[in-house]
């Protein structure tokens, strides 16, 4: 098992997303709506399950340690974006610029990892700590998505509605 390569496979599925929801426009609440339940989940879930697995292990690699720390930094930023994105009505252009702006920062943090922290890990770690940090990485992933699956889904606001925190 090989631990970036299935981080990379989230980071692909996250790709799609985007995609798929930088094909729709402001007419389409309900696509729209949809598609970022799903990024909002699966982004989610995948940043904790670094933040918890991957890099405080990573911080004891001294190549990849400074890397780490931003990734978590990288996190903080986009989960920012993603509960502000949560707050307001999917048919405004203020959502479709916070998307925007969220896209450019994970694929940035995408590709940092991919080509510099993920490499520096591979080169430091032995196959039995690559072992060991994919059966921590799948057994975390699977711990948060039973936590998520007893939180209530988050609920967008339709244009012309206060958001949850009484933002239009």
């Amino acid at each position: 098992m090989d631990p970036f390569v299935m981080l990379k496979a989230d980071h692909r599925e996250v790709e799609a997303l985007f995609a798929k929801l930088e094909e729709t426009t402001e007419r389409g609440v309900k696509a729209r709506t949809e598609l970022f339940q799903k990024l909002h989940h699966d982004l989610l879930t995948h940043m904790l399950v670094e933040e918890i697995a991957l890099y405080p292990a990573l911080k004891e690699v001294k190549p990849a340690r400074a890397l780490a720390f931003e990734g978590v930094e990288e996190h903080n930023v986009a989960k920012f974006l993603l509960e502000a994105l949560a707050s307001l009505p999917v048919d405004s252009e203020e959502w479709t610029a916070k998307l925007a702006v969220l896209r450019e920062n994970v694929e940035h943090h995408v590709k940092e990892e991919e080509s510099d922290l993920f490499p520096e890990a591979t080169k430091a770690l032995s196959a039995e700590q690559k072992v060991v940090l994919a059966e921590h990485l799948e057994s975390e992933k699977r711990r948060i998505h039973a936590v998520m699956e007893w939180e209530p889904m988050i609920v967008l606001p339709v244009s012309g509605e206060p958001g949850p925190l009484g933002v239009r």
